[in-house]
């Protein structure tokens, strides 16, 4: 080597040109490996298995159909029986309660919901604790529409001897 390839001014400007050309090929490198993982996540961006929660309460007078994601905390679809009868007494009946299941049914399905765990609640605590006579109806039109029903759960609260019933001491009288 001769004393102008040696001098710090050519070596510094060698260097500059190593170091571009290898930056250049792992940037290149890099690039291609990112946009290859990016190709491969917007393949797999489709969703197959979607379950949310069917809350069912069902009391005497009317029968609720809310549907929620898995946590519990985003609401997909409510119906209610009083939403597909004119009647108030007709609330809480099998038809409306299978009418409001199915409904919300079909809303969860066009959200990309295939799968559903159901829980079924009563009025609960001092009052009854069975459920109204919508709850089969609304499970059966659920399980019909196409949609995987996973748990059934019920969920009716109930008292650890808490609060005291209501009717007084001799009970109603009628």
């Amino acid at each position: 080597m001769s004393e102008e390839e040696t001098t710090p001014e050519v070596i510094e400007k060698v260097t500059n040109e190593v170091t571009e050309e290898v930056t250049k090929e792992v940037t290149d490198e890099v690039t291609k490996e990112v946009t290859e993982e990016v190709t491969e996540v917007k393949k797999k961006k489709k969703k197959k298995n979607l379950w949310g929660i069917v809350h069912v309460f069902a009391s005497y007078n009317d029968t609720f159909v809310h549907i929620t994601d898995i946590t519990g905390s985003e609401t997909i679809s409510l119906k209610t029986g009083g939403q597909f009868v004119k009647a108030d007494r007709q609330e809480s009946s099998p038809f409306a309660a299978m009418r409001a299941a199915y409904a919300a049914a079909e809303e969860a399905k066009s959200k990309g919901y295939n799968g559903l765990h159901v829980r079924v609640r009563a009025k609960g605590g001092n009052r009854s604790r069975t459920p109204g006579p919508g709850v089969q109806a609304a499970l059966r039109a659920l399980a019909r529409s196409k949609m995987r029903i996973g748990r059934i759960d019920d969920v009716t609260p109930l008292p650890h001897d808490g609060s005291r019933r209501k009717g007084g001491r001799r009970g109603r009288r009628m």
